[in-house]
């Protein structure tokens, strides 16, 4: 998925239409530490709209490193810039995460279903 311009910083793109998500990346905001750039998915301009559905549907988070997490990961993730992101690491525990991951995306679905009235997402 290419980025608008490329950046040195890992990168959370999250849907700012969500309130939910809103207030979650302003907690994040007043608390991350640098090095993680929060990017509200409107404001990207030139992105196919397959592209910014996608993303719509689900956090995404690009690495540096070129790589992307999306999910749960990008969440748990994007918390790590915190003091108390160790707290969600338990959410990515093999145990857990299968469970945890299948949560995020019914939640995922039903949100962006409830906010954009488009409810057959391809996954």
């Amino acid at each position: 998925m290419p980025l608008p311009v490329p950046i040195h910083c890992a990168q959370l793109f999250f849907d700012g239409r969500c309130r939910l998500c809103a207030r979650e990346m302003a907690l994040l905001r007043k608390h991350k530490r640098p090095g993680l750039v929060l990017v509200d998915i409107h404001t990207l301009m030139n992105i196919d709209s397959s592209v910014r559905q996608q993303m719509l549907l689900e956090l995404h988070m690009s690495l540096p490193d070129g790589r992307w997490l999306r999910g749960v990961d990008a969440s748990v993730s994007a918390w790590s810039f915190t003091w108390f992101g160790f707290l969600l690491q338990p959410l990515r525990w093999k145990i857990f995460a299968p469970l945890v991951d299948r949560l995020y995306k019914h939640w995922a679905a039903r949100r962006y279903c409830n906010l954009y009235g488009e409810c057959s997402i391809s996954k």
